[in-house]
Parts: structure tokens; sequence; C-alpha cells
């Protein structure tokens, strides 16, 4: 610098000193100008004072020359501190050219501008708060310093700050926030450091309340708290601890809505301590705010659903996500159901718009774990708006999201269990509104039957036949699942041709009009013929699971309405073999399952109309497999028409599956489901048919172990005249039942033989195929 220059009022003495490279030379010369300004302020001088500050700032703190730097910054400190209480005045000028200097390549000159700027601050207090932004903007940079000195000059300032904001009541937080929204997305972890440390003071000031401002800074928050050092994290940690303190405190002022997205995106983040404590906070959120959180359910078991199936490793984040998952459940109420658009309830800021809602729908069908809509906000900081909305049941939303989760095979048990849940609660409660989305659910809800879980089974049938017995799924005749308008048959049905809300060919008012058998709704039927499909499709589900699946839908349903429809379906059916399996199944289940105690003692008797109508639905089916049918006549005790059915077995192919059969009947025989059968045996006189049936499945067997047993039972059978009492006159007459006559023995005998016949066909056809194929093998 031309120290000939003029720079009055300072002396050419006090210039040359300034820009010395020593420091103690400076020095001196700051004490000179110091003494010249307090000069000034005793004259009031104010023109002459801003001369100075002007001269010390574009002659030396922006000059070229480091050490003129250097002078300009010890200058400016010596004037603040000579003008005093009336720095105030003066910030601007002597604050501005200092904080230019932070970002000087010289780190001995940054520190010296950092101690330039303690003395004004320290000088000034409470009156640098109207210059806070430039303050913190230029501190978080020197937060990040590499220079440990600079750092060390820069904490003493950061701590005299904080001092000066927490004793006032003056500090402008509405224009700070979007500067802290800016800044805590720094990656650096001094700056985060540095940023947190802001906040836990403000936090701390009664009379600032940074609360109202959370859903700007929440998502930088958690952000920071993936920080690799365990300092910042820690931190991070009681900054919003303390937060959620606040909020469990004052939560009628808090703004759920606003943070709800962005507690879904942290619920899914990969580092285990963001999303643990994210889900913590959407656990108080979902308790604090209740209903204000519904609009936000699809986000949120996106986020929640997965957790559900987490492994030990993760055990508290899988407890706390259950518990956000049980809340949630409950914030749906039956009003739900009845809630019209019209009917405003209570209300919530708005959601995002069409648009973006749109673009989540389309994420979560896409199959993407995340919610990669929410990356794309930027910054993530959802403004109050002034547009007020109902609180309503995204009900779309949640069924895509449940959807999405249940046709994933790669997702968990206990998430599979959960979503099966949450759609029976969602029947139970949302009935009306849940039925529009059936059709699109029926057939995951179907394929879910092959999973791996009893569990999962389990609750898939529970929803099931909620669908298929509740009311609302009732629809008018001609408009239900099954008109040719509404609904076509998929791959995954059976093609029946008669309409297929008919049930059996005879007697069908009876099963109507029966009291024992419920009303099922219009998509009773459906699931059964795809659940036969399936079976068909599955043979492997059918053998491992088939009996399991059917007796827990005789305890969820009415056991007569499912064996009444299987039956009629199963008398369509084309592939005749899987018909004899599946019949020879129903059977077995219908004679030993605990369930069917009551169904048994139905068909036992024969008493009633509807019981009559049962059977001859059931024989009609059952006659693919004629073992079935014997005994099906043993169990309603139509003995002479199991013998007549015996002897008709002479016309039949009889194979070693077949032989197997009568062998498993025999046994089956010697259970306690046939306990009155073997009684009857005393009754020689008026069971004659029954005996006669025995000694034809005796003739039947091979030389055998059943042959044996069923020979040694009949052994035991007494001699009539033996068992001849005087008031046995009339026992022969007192023993027919009334209303076998309604039964047309004849026909029926008839069918099954039109039926065998359609086997023995087919099995010709099936070993004429084989032959040829072995032809072409051996050509």
């Amino acid at each position: 610098m031309n120290a000939e220059r003029d720079l009055s009022p300072l002396t050419p003495g006090v210039v040359r000193a300034l820009t010395d490279k020593l420091y103690e030379k400076r020095k001196v010369a700051a004490l000179e100008i110091e003494k010249l300004v307090r000069e000034f302020v005793a004259q009031n001088n104010t023109s002459q004072i801003k001369h100075v500050i002007q001269i010390l700032s574009q002659e030396f703190a922006l000059s070229q020359h480091p050490h003129s730097r250097k002078g300009g910054l010890i200058g400016l400190a010596a004037c603040s501190i000579a003008l005093g209480k009336d720095s105030g005045l003066y910030l601007k000028e002597l604050i501005e050219p200092v904080l230019t200097c932070f970002n000087d390549a010289d780190s001995r000159l940054r520190y010296y501008a950092c101690e330039a700027l303690y003395n004004i601050v320290k000088v000034a207090r409470g009156s640098v708060l109207p210059h806070f932004n430039v303050l913190f903007d230029g501190l978080s940079k020197l937060a990040a310093d590499p220079d440990p000195n600079v750092k060390s000059g820069s904490e003493l300032l950061d701590r005299l700050l904080k001092d000066i904001v927490t004793e006032s009541n003056q500090f402008d937080l509405v224009g700070f926030i979007p500067l802290l929204r800016e800044r805590i997305y720094s990656n650096n972890q001094y700056a985060r450091q540095f940023i947190i440390s802001w906040i836990l003071v403000l936090e701390s000031v009664p009379d600032i309340n940074l609360l109202d401002y959370l859903p700007e800074i929440l998502d930088g928050l958690f952000q920071i708290l993936g920080d690799n050092s365990k300092e910042i994290r820690k931190m991070c940690e009681v900054a919003l601890g303390e937060f959620l303190k606040e909020i469990k405190k004052n939560p009628s002022s808090v703004k759920f809505a606003e943070m709800a997205n962005i507690l879904v995106i942290h619920c899914q983040a990969a580092d285990d301590l963001i999303q643990l404590t994210a889900m913590c906070w959407m656990r108080e959120f979902i308790q604090l705010a209740g209903r204000v959180m519904l609009p936000y359910s699809s986000g949120i078991l996106t986020a929640v659903l997965p957790c559900l199936s987490y492994d030990d490793r993760k055990k508290n984040i899988k407890e706390v996500a259950n518990v956000c998952n049980q809340s949630l459940m409950k914030l749906v109420i039956p009003e739900d159901d009845e809630m019209d658009e019209a009917k405003p309830s209570m209300t919530i800021p708005a959601e995002p718009t069409s648009e973006e809602s749109l673009s989540k729908a389309e994420a979560v069908a896409a199959g993407e774990s995340q919610l990669v809509w929410a990356s794309r906000v930027k910054p993530l900081f959802f403004p109050c708006s002034c547009e007020r909305i109902q609180v309503t049941l995204n009900l779309d939303g949640i069924v895509q999201v449940l959807d999405y989760h249940l046709s994933d095979t790669s997702i968990g048990m206990m998430t599979r269990i959960a979503v099966l849940k949450w759609l029976y609660h969602l029947y139970i409660k949302t009935p009306r509104k849940m039925f529009r989305h059936t059709d699109s659910l029926f057939p995951i809800l179907l394929r879910t039957l092959s999973d791996e879980s009893d569990e999962v089974i389990l609750k898939d049938l529970e929803l099931l036949a909620e669908i298929a017995s509740s009311p609302a799924g009732q629809t008018e005749e001609g408009h239900g699942p099954f008109d040719g308008s509404d609904v076509r048959p998929g791959p995954a049905e059976l093609h029946v041709p008669a309409r297929a809300g008919q049930l059996s060919s005879s007697n069908t008012k009876g099963l109507e009009c029966s009291p024992s058998t419920p009303t099922m709704n219009s998509y009773f039927y459906k699931f059964m013929i795809n659940l036969l499909k399936r079976f068909s499709s599955e043979r492997k589900l059918l053998e491992t699971r088939g009996a399991f699946i059917i007796r827990q839908l005789c305890l969820l349903l009415n056991a007569e309405n499912i064996f009444h429809s299987m039956a009629d379906i199963l008398l369509r059916e084309e592939d005749l073999k899987f018909a004899s399996t599946m019949v020879h199944t129903l059977n077995t289940i219908l004679l030993t399952s605990s369930e069917l105690f009551q169904l048994r003692n139905q068909l036992k008797d024969l008493k009633t109309p509807e019981s009559r109508n049962l059977f001859c639905c059931l024989y009609r089916s059952w006659c693919h497999n004629p073992v079935t049918t014997v005994s099906l006549c043993f169990l309603t005790q139509n003995y002479k028409h199991a013998y007549d059915l015996i002897q008709k077995f002479g016309d039949l192919e009889v194979t070693v599956d077949f032989l197997t059969e009568v062998d498993k009947l025999v046994q089956l025989i010697e259970c306690p489901i046939f306990t009155y059968l073997r009684l009857q045996l005393l009754d020689v006189k008026n069971n004659p048919y029954l005996i006669k049936a025995l000694y034809g499945l005796l003739m039947l067997l091979p030389q055998s172990s059943a042959f044996q047993l069923l020979s040694h039972r009949l052994q035991c059978v007494p001699n009539p005249e033996l068992m001849q009492t005087t008031d046995n006159t009339k026992a022969s007459t007192s023993f027919k039942r009334t209303g076998a006559c309604n039964i047309d023995y004849t026909e029926l005998l008839q069918h099954f033989e039109k039926v065998q016949n359609k086997h023995l066909e087919a099995r010709h056809q099936r070993a004429g195929r084989a032959e040829q194929l072995d032809r072409r093998v051996v050509l």
C-alpha cells in the first residue's frame, strides 16, 4: 500500500503500523485508532467515524495485501471497542468486511477475522441479532474449517453468540428458519455438529417455539441421525428426544399431518437407528393425533408392514412397528363405511396433490419397496395449506398397499399375516366399501392358500369366509359377480355350464329354505368354484392341505352349504379323475372330522327334507367314486341301496386302487364313527341288507388283513333265532324311517351306472393314449 496516500484522519504512522508484518506493531496502531474513534464519539462526529470504518474496510480489510487485511481486521475491532454501546449503529459496516475474510485462503487471516468478529459481537451484544443470519452463515463455514486454531476461535465466537440469543427475547426465528433448513442438509460432520448444537440451544429457550417449524427441519434431523460420528448421532438423538417430549406435552399445537410423510420415508431407512427413531415417532403420532393420520395410512403401512417380519436382530424395530400397526388399525371405525364426502367430520391440512398420490400408487404397483416419490421432494417441507379437507379413509390406497405386500413372495410370514388381518378388519368395519375391491383381491387370496405357513392359510380362510358370508356381498339377481355382463370367468375359475348361483339340480328349494343353512352371499359359490379349481391345478395342495382347508372352512362357514355346493360343482366337473379324487377327499372329511359331527347326524337319520336333499346332492357327485358312494349309503343307513350298489361292482373294472379303497372302507367300519352300524348287526332280522352289503364287500376283497378283519366281524353276527323276543312282531315296521319313500333310489342307481360308464370310457381313452405313446418311443 502506498504510505503517501492520504488516508486521514489516520496518520501515516498508523497506516504504516497497520500494514506491518509484526502483530505487536499492528496492535499499537489499533490502540491509536481506538483513541481516535473515542474522540470522535465524544464529539458526536458520526461522519468521521463512518469515514474511519470505511478506510479500514476498503483500504485494509479488503486489500490484496495480507498484512493490510490483518491490520484492517484489528482496526475494525478497535473501532467497535471504542464505539461501545453505539457500535450497533455501525454493525453492518463493521461486520461485512470481517465476514468476507472468513473465506480467505490464509488460515492465520481467517483466525484474525474470527478474533475481530468476536470483539465486535462482544461489544454489541443484543444489537447483533438483526444480523444473526449472516453471522450464523459465516460461523457454519468456520465450524468445518480444517485449521484447528480457526475452529477453536469459531467455537468461542459460537458460544458468545449462543449466550446472546439465550438471554434475548428479540430473536427473529421466522427469518432464521429458511437458513437453518438449508444448512441442515450439510454432509460435513463439523457443520452438522454446529447445526445440532444450535437447535438444542434454540429448543432450550422458553421464548422460542421451534416446535412450530419442526416440519421444515425434521427431515434434515433424521438425515443427520445417520452420521458416521457417534457423538453427532447422540446429539441428534437428544435433539429429537427433546422435540418428542414437547410434542407429547403440547399435542394440540403440533402439525402432525405435515410431518407424516417425512416419518414414512425414514421408517424405511436402511440405518437401524434412523428407522427405529422414526418408527417411535410414528407410534407417538398415531396415538396422539389419532384419525388425523388416517389419510396417510397407505404410506404408513408401506413402511410398517415389512418391519413385522424382522428377526431378533431388529427386535426393537419390529416391536414398535407392531404397535404402530395395531394402533393404526384401531383408527378404522364403522362410520368410515358410511362417511359421505358431503358430510364433513374432522379437518386436517391438505394431502399432496392427486398427481403425487397417483405417482405413489404407481410406485407401489410397480413393486418398489421404497416410496420413490418421496425422494423427489426437494426440500422435504410440507407447508401448511390454507385448504382444509375432511379426514377420510383412503381405502383404495390402503388396499393397493396390502395387495402389493400379499403378492410379494419375498415378504415374511408375519407381514402376510398382518396384511390378512388388515383386510379382515376392513371387511368387518367397512364392508360396503371393501366389496368394491373384492374382485381384484380374490385371485391373490386364493393363491395365498398355497402358502407354506398354516397360520397364513388360517387367516386367509377367515378372510375368505368373511367375504363369502358378509351381507354386504349380497348382490341383486342379474347384477352379481356371476352375471355375464359384469364378470367373465378367468383362468382361475371352473367353467360350469349351469348358472353359477344355482345349486343342486333337484329340490333346491329345500336348501334355500333350510333354517340350518344361512344364506351365503354372491361370492360364496364363486369361492367354492375357484377353490376346487385351485385343487385341480395344484394336486399337491389338495394332498397336503386339502383336508385342512375344507375342515377349517366347515368351522368358519356352514358345513352343509360347503358340501352341497362342492358336490354340485363336482357333478359338472369334466376332469373325471380329479372329481373322483376330490370326492374321496370330501368323503374322508365327512366321515372322520370332528367338525362335521352335526352334519353326520343330520345325514344319518334323513328325517328332514333338507337332509334328504343334501343326501341326493352328495350321492350324485359321490358316484364319481364307487366305494365312497357305498360309504355314504352306510352313513345314511341306506343299506338296501348299498347292497344294490355292491351288486353293480361286478360290472365295474376292479383295479388295485379300487381294492385299496374297499380295504380303507373296512378299516373305517371299525372306527367309532360307525359304532351305530356295528350295533345294528345285532338286529339281524331288521337289517338283512346291511349284513348282505358287508358280505358283498368281503367277497370283493382278496385274502388280506382287511378280509380277515371283516370276516371276524361278520362271524360275531348272532343267530337270528337266538335273538328273537316276544315283542319283536312289529319291529320290522317300526324301524322303517319316515320319508325314505321320497327318495327315488332307482333313479340314483341309474345315475351311478351312467357316471361309472363315463369313468370307464375315460380310463380306456387314457390307456389308449399311453399305448400310442409307448409305440412312438419304441419306433
